[in-house]
């Protein structure tokens, strides 16, 4: 294998954990992989890059010594995600942010691979990288994601995606997982496994598990919102797009495309993700049983319901009671 070149593009207002976080896991990956395969080269070789060099400010004040970008950055390019308490600078990358955005596409056009951790998703999809390729980010901006830029397939359920050259992540700590991914990418699966053992990495595939829909962003007063509501008065209920459709006085075709053009998705998607969401919550915090459950959500059959609820959260309902009921001290 030869040494694998990673540069890590910090600019203002980047979170640093993300960047010390991969940076770190990458050289444990060479010290293990040196003492378990010695005489081998290094897997990687690190640099921490921002377009003036010198100092920058990352988030939370923190200082971080960078090396002037390259021209063309060999190998792979890494974005961190900037400050989840700013929003608006997620969903909407502020100005300042231009020149980042137009280095990452210039790199990319000039061969080198790109990956974003977090919401460095959305400065991926300024730069142009995410039309017609899979996609994720944070579960609590995936909605975001995919309305802001329609073309890019994004999964909100999904850790980790790469496709065509381009990689993205869930949420803040998938950095860890990034890292495994370049790691089983240049080394054996004895160092990948070796490297998670020391760093007490979990084998992940699916941030579904976690996603609480409490703290999703509810639509704005619109459209939307208002079928948005009668559905959460109705989780039980059977769902009938003509019934839906009827009650704001619309035809059926008009009703999708509005709701889709607001939110991203179907008005069945946003039930399906609500009904999910109030099951994971009596799991945790409820004494009812898995069928009590089933059908305080709509649902008549137990084990259709079961099917539904691994396929979305990775876990069965009563596999994610054990884990979660206990994580949240029930």
């Amino acid at each position: 294998m030869t040494t694998q070149h990673i540069s890590l593009l910090a600019y203002p207002g980047c979170m640093g954990m993300e960047v010390f976080g991969l940076s770190d896991t990458l050289l444990l990956a060479n010290r293990v992989a040196q003492a378990l395969e010695p005489g081998s080269a290094a897997l990687f070789s690190v640099s921490v890059i921002s377009l003036s060099g010198g100092e920058i400010v990352a988030a939370g004040g923190l200082r971080l010594g960078t090396q002037r970008a390259p021209r063309a950055p060999r190998g792979l390019l890494v974005v961190p995600g900037m400050d989840l308490g700013n929003r608006a600078a997620c969903l909407a990358p502020h100005a300042k942010l231009a020149p980042e955005v137009a280095y990452i596409a210039r790199a990319f056009a000039r061969g080198t691979r790109v990956a974003a951790v977090c919401v460095g998703a959305f400065l991926l999809g300024e730069a142009g990288l995410l039309d017609g390729r899979r996609a994720t980010t944070s579960w609590m901006f995936a909605a975001e994601l995919a309305q802001r830029f329609p073309a890019a397939k994004v999964d909100p359920a999904a850790l980790l995606q790469d496709d065509g050259g381009v990689a993205t992540t869930g949420s803040f700590s998938a950095a860890f997982d990034l890292a495994l991914h370049f790691i089983g990418a240049s080394a054996s699966a004895r160092v990948r496994r070796a490297v998670a053992r020391m760093a007490l990495l979990d084998e992940r595939s699916s941030q579904a598990a976690w996603v609480d829909q409490r703290m999703l962003p509810r639509p704005a007063a619109s459209f939307a919102a208002n079928v948005a509501r009668w559905l959460d008065l109705r989780l039980a209920e059977s769902y009938h797009l003509a019934t839906l459709a009827a009650a704001f006085h619309v035809s059926g075709r008009t009703l999708l495309r509005r709701f889709k053009d607001e939110t991203g998705q179907s008005p069945l998607a946003y039930l399906q993700q609500a009904r999910i969401g109030k099951a994971k919550l009596l799991l945790e915090t409820d004494a009812c049983s898995v069928a009590q459950v089933t059908e305080a959500v709509g649902y008549g059959d137990v084990a259709t319901f079961g099917a539904l609820f691994k396929r979305h959260v990775g876990h069965t309902p009563a596999e994610y009671r054990r884990r979660f009921r206990a994580a949240a001290g029930q």
